[in-house]
């Protein structure tokens, strides 16, 4: 298989990928609105809780291996078809023991309508393994811009189709079948547009191999979701599904756009900086790259979308969604955080030591889960301000290792970060401050988005931003790529 990672593959496949994001999550975007619009807010807080045992249920079906195959770097067929079949055989016994259990997880929250929609929502477990492994290959071979049109073909029509069947009244179902459908055809369209086809072959000291780096990947993966989801679940118990709705809808706005944007950079970094495990100053150099670009382009908006929340939810969703904006403002703030985490997670486990992030992962869920616990009497907005007490704390454990494993010190990662975070302040400053000119909601919104990114900008060229530098360094060359420019 190809791995010869070159500077221009690697930013041409930073560009697909992240057009493949942009694309994607774009149109999510777009059928969640509309979504939001017809349906009601008990209705997503229901499919928010059946989410997070899939969620979980899909980490063991990847079992961290998927991540061990885009590692190693002589990954072979064998490998990749013995990751395969075990996958399959996963996912089938995942997804019977959800089917089994789906009475006793409804009868845990009082609701009978759990039994049907987990037992049909399940299925993307099996069309999941199969896409695991396509993704491993397509990362592993940097052949991102074959899963641009698969996946915005595959969210295009599932989409359509959930918007439908929400305007005819199917109200929860919607949601279920969008989602279902939406992973069915982007397996089914990578199956003929990527080479990889799964050979008879699989090799149990492969797999021991494999699982040696990948067991590690996860237990952390499950620490790591236990952390995020469990207040979903804890919430979905002790308050009303509509509770659940707000928190989620709050939760997933500025996810979505770390998703994009945070998604594409550490999708490419991973392969890229484990081609040049042995070069210590080059895994360095790649991080603080992805750290300083991250930062100044994921702070802006995610703070932005903070100052902005209330009108765009006004506008975007109708006021029965307004209880969302507080949980919006918060995890802009959690969410802005997390490109540094995942940098810094990227470049330990491109050195294959996983073992390292482990420890990071059962620290950082043990000083979560107590807060957690500790919250729950004080009510919904406690819990969501634990987890952002939490993803500060959590900090310091990413970066820490770092410092000793590839000589990045915290000096450094300041001066990464503190430029492109000040001139955010200032500017969010002077966004907050339109809001008391007297114009309509509309209007108002689209002057502070404009204002907000043309002072962003000009600020960046006036104070000589080197993260400005550095994003053009890259933007350039992903433009030329594309033919965008000549």
């Amino acid at each position: 298989m190809e791995n010869n990672y070159t500077s221009s593959k690697i930013v041409s496949s930073l560009l697909w990928k992240f057009l493949e994001r942009v694309g994607t999550q774009g149109i999510t975007f777009v059928v969640q609105i509309i979504l939001a619009r017809l349906l009601l807010p008990e209705e997503y807080g229901i499919v928010a809780i059946i989410n997070v045992f899939i969620i979980l249920a899909n980490i063991l079906v990847q079992s961290g291996l998927n991540s061990a195959l885009v590692q190693k770097k002589d990954a072979d067929e064998t490998d990749f078809s013995t990751v395969f079949f075990l996958s399959i055989f996963i996912s089938i016994l995942l997804y019977l023991i959800l089917f089994l259990f789906s009475i006793n997880i409804a009868d845990f929250y009082n609701n009978s309508k759990l039994v049907l929609i987990i037992r049909v929502l399940s299925l993307v477990l099996i069309a999941g393994a199969v896409n695991s492994v396509q993704i491993a290959y397509i990362s592993k071979n940097l052949l991102f811009k074959k899963l641009l049109t698969s996946s915005i073909t595959a969210s295009s029509i599932s989409g359509i189709i959930g918007i439908i069947m929400a305007l005819y009244g199917w109200g929860v179902w919607a949601l279920v079948l969008q989602q279902l459908l939406n992973q069915f055809l982007i397996t089914l369209i990578l199956w003929y547009k990527v080479r990889w086809r799964p050979h008879f072959r699989f090799s149990i000291d492969r797999l021991k191999l494999m699982f040696s780096f990948g067991w590690k990947l996860l237990v952390s993966s499950l620490l790591n979701t236990l952390y995020n989801d469990m207040r979903t679940l804890v919430i979905g118990k002790v308050f009303s599904a509509s509770t659940l709705g707000y928190y989620n809808r709050g939760k997933q706005f500025p996810g979505l756009i770390i998703d994009n944007i945070n998604g594409s950079i550490q999708a490419v970094l991973l392969p890229a900086l484990s081609s040049r495990q042995d070069n210590l100053d080059r895994v360095k150099n790649l991080t603080r790259k992805s750290i300083s670009i991250s930062t100044f382009i994921v702070l802006p908006i995610i703070i932005g979308l903070a100052v902005v929340a209330e009108p765009m939810v006004h506008i975007i969703l109708t006021d029965k969604w307004l209880p969302a904006v507080p949980f919006i403002q918060i995890y802009c703030i959690i969410f802005a955080l997390r490109p540094i985490q995942s940098a810094h997670v990227q470049a330990i486990n491109s050195l294959g030591r996983s073992d390292i992030f482990l420890k990071i992962e059962i620290t950082r869920t043990i000083f979560g889960l107590i807060i957690l616990f500790i919250s729950i009497p004080f009510g919904v907005f406690a819990i969501a301000f634990g987890e952002l007490l939490g993803i500060i704390y959590s900090s310091f454990f990413y970066s820490y290792p770092n410092v000793k494993l590839i000589g990045y010190s915290y000096i450094e990662q300041l001066n990464d970060i503190f430029p492109a975070f000040i001139i955010t302040v200032i500017m969010s400053i002077c966004v907050y401050a339109i809001q008391y000119i007297s114009m309509s909601a509309g209007i108002l919104l689209i002057l502070q988005i404009t204002f907000g990114i043309i002072f962003y900008i000009a600020l960046a060229f006036l104070f000589r931003l080197s993260a400005l530098n550095e994003f053009l360094s890259v933007i350039i060359p992903l433009m030329k790529s594309a033919k965008f420019i000549k």
